[in-house]
Formats: structure tokens, sequence, C-alpha cells
């Protein structure tokens, strides 16, 4: 690839794989996959970086074979971020139009924002979206950009997702060890949104289930936007780990197990398997390894569910459930998340069309591919509503900066 060629990259910092996917754009900013990788990773839990020494070499060795693959030096990505820690919040704020002749500037927009945003969120977190559902002028309601109007006073509505400083701050150095610039930061179900989910999904209703190794994230989107995020501290690291407990065998033939011959709903008759490993064979019958599964199961999904009632959605969104990450990939999970939500499901697969990997497409690169996706947004002329986002992390930054 020619180093004045436009590229975006995606970087999913995630518990057990650091993934990272490369994308030549075009005049248009359309994105072609050139390059991926996953690499094991360590020095994680629950989501979140616990020890720098794990997950930077993973991130060498992953952005290396990205490179190899795709032919470009990487100097910039989108990294993705994950944890319970990560909140959203309804907020709202209202300020007058101060200029000469009542119109609405930048310079209001960004007043207003401060307004909703400061004593929202405590000292300790930083935002990492704010997204504006919409502005009232005068009374006028549902603008979905006020800019250039007339008007005395503006308010707008809008949700805010949030993260504690310290882990952000994390995601930077592991950047900075690699001489990278972060582009931006989003949550990881937030980025897997993006690559799996349709507009008239967004409009009438989703929940988008990130199943990753030891989190669940859950992210709510209805009328075009996310209205409701929340991480669940289990994922399928859990489930391996129950069988490894419950059989007493190794976690890595627990997860061959999981993935091969464990089925997440009831079937219609058991069996025996056996798995063998060098010399050794062991017997199992898919009746206790459904039964550990199922509870397991059982568990992570109520307290999905826990969310959506939280957030007033609970079985009543209209284009159902999307599962990601690399837990979605058990037989008929699916079926089991129908069934348990009430809702529609289906395994999401990303919304792109050119790929020199097949890999991709699977759930676990969801997250990948979307911070590939949000990363074009950084590359070259970006129009209004990018540019915006752009204007509106320079006010964020002063803004933190001078709560410090």
């Amino acid at each position: 690839m020619n180093e004045n060629s436009r590229y975006a990259v995606g970087v999913d910092v995630g518990t057990s794989y650091i993934r990272c996917v490369v994308a030549s754009l075009d005049n248009e900013a359309k994105p072609r996959i050139v390059g991926c990788s996953q690499v094991e990773n360590s020095g994680m839990k629950k989501g979140v970086i616990s020890h720098l020494a794990g997950p930077n070499k993973a991130l060498d060795k992953a952005l290396n074979e990205a490179e190899n693959m795709s032919g470009q030096d990487i100097k910039k990505a989108c990294f993705s971020i994950n944890g319970c820690h990560i909140l959203s919040t309804k907020t709202d704020g209202m300020i007058a139009i101060n200029s000469p002749k009542q119109v609405v500037s930048l310079d209001d927009l960004d007043r207003v924002e401060e307004v909703a945003s400061i004593g929202k969120i405590p000292n300790n977190r930083e935002i990492l979206k704010f997204i504006p559902y919409s502005y009232n002028l005068d009374g006028q309601d549902g603008i979905a950009d006020p800019m250039g109007m007339n008007g005395n006073r503006l308010e707008v509505y809008a949700n805010i997702i949030s993260s504690l400083a310290p882990h952000i701050n994390n995601i930077h150095i592991l950047a900075e060890e690699m001489e990278m610039n972060v582009t931006s930061i989003i949550p990881s179900v937030m980025a897997a949104s993006e690559a799996v989910l349709n507009e008239k999904q967004k409009e009438s209703g989703v929940v988008v289930i990130d199943m990753g190794a030891t989190t669940t994230g859950v992210a709510i989107y209805e009328e075009g936007d996310i209205q409701f995020l929340r991480v669940v501290p289990m994922g399928g690291q859990n489930i391996t780990n129950d069988l490894a407990i419950c059989l007493k065998i190794t976690p890595d033939i627990a997860e061959e197990i999981k993935l091969k011959h464990a089925l997440a709903i009831e079937r219609s008759e058991h069996h025996d398997i056996v798995v063998k490993r060098g010399r050794e064979h062991y017997s199992f019958n898919t009746s206790e390894i459904d039964e550990i599964i199922e509870a397991r199961l059982e568990e992570i999904f109520e307290e999905v569910r826990k969310v959506l009632k939280v957030a007033g959605k609970d079985a009543k969104l209209p284009s159902g459930a999307v599962l990601v990450g690399g837990g979605s990939n058990m037989k008929k999970i699916d079926e089991f998340a129908k069934k348990h939500l009430d809702l529609a499901t289906q395994i999401g697969k990303s919304n792109i069309e050119s790929s020199v990997s097949e890999e991709v497409f699977s759930p676990e690169f969801a997250v990948a591919v979307g911070l590939m996706l949000e990363d074009t947004n950084s590359d070259g002329d970006l129009g209004g509503h990018h540019q915006r986002e752009k204007e509106q992390n320079g006010f964020f930054a002063r803004l933190f900066r001078r709560n410090k």
C-alpha cells in the first residue's frame, strides 16, 4: 500500500484477544479491508487493563501481523474500551442566545453542551461520546441541528457515554508504547453496533449484545440513536471455567467442548462425546455438559434482561436482539436468547462489502470492524456531521482540562 494512501484502523483490546482490522479508503472514504490479525491477550480483568505488559506484547504482535498483511505502516487507530465502569447518562441543558442577531452559533452549541455536561459527570470520569438527541429553540422541539437558526433560548436533550479516566489513560499509554495516535476511544458494544446494525434497526428499536470473554455489553438503540448502555461482568470465559471445574478438565479442553459439542438449547437426545489430547481420552455425556452451560447462560441473560427492564425496553424492541462477540459462536445461542429475552434474535454480521479475509465477517471481529468504520470518520474531508464531532471532542478536551 502506498504511504500516501488513506487508511483506517480499528484495534479491539479484548480480555482474551487483541484484534486489529486495517482498511484502505477510496475517494469516497469507502473502506476495503486489506489486513487483519488476532492475537491472544493477557493482563486484562473484566474488560479493563490490569497489567500493561500483557496487552503491550499482544498489541505489538497484532500490529505486526496486520501490517504484514496490509502493507501499511500503522501510525493511528481507533481503540476499544470495555468494562462495567462505562455508563450512559441522560441529560439536558439550556442557555440564552447572546449573539447580536440571536442566531445560533457554534459557540452556542458548545455552551449548551457544556451546561448539559458539567455536574452530571463526576470528575473521575471522562466523556467518550456526547450524543445530542434533539434541540429545542424557543419552544420549537425536535430540532436535529439548530445551527444558524434564530431564537432566544436553546435547550439540548442528550445522552453522555462516559468512562473512568484511569482506564482511558491506560489505552493512551498502550498506544504511545507503539508510537501510535489514538483517533478515538469507543465502548466495545457501541463499536460492534456500528458494524452490524443498519439505520432501519436503529430507528425501530434493537439491542446489541456483545458476548465477550469476561463481559457482556448491552447497547439499546431507538429513534436512530443509542438510548442505553451497560456492561454485565460475565461472558464466555465464565462458561469455559464452569466446564473446567465441574468436569475436572483443563480450560483448553473445556473451550473445545463448549464450541464443538455444547448446545445452548435443550437437545432431543443425549450422547457420549470423546475429546482426545495426545494419549489422553476424555469422555463425557452431553447431558452434563448442557446442564453446566445452561446454568451460566441463564445467569448471563437474566442480567441482560435486567438491563432491558431498567431501560424500559423489556420485550419491546421491534428489531429484536443482535448477538456479537466470541460467545455468540456457541451453537443455537440465538435460539436460547430468543426464548429468554422474548425478542427476535440473530447473530450479527459486519456490514462491509469488501475484505481480503473472510475472518472479519465472524461475530468476534464485529468490534474491530466497527472501530475501523469509526476511524474512517477521522480521515480526510469528513463533512458537516463528522466535522461537528471533531469540534465536540475539542470542546470536551478543554472542558476536562479545566475540571482537573
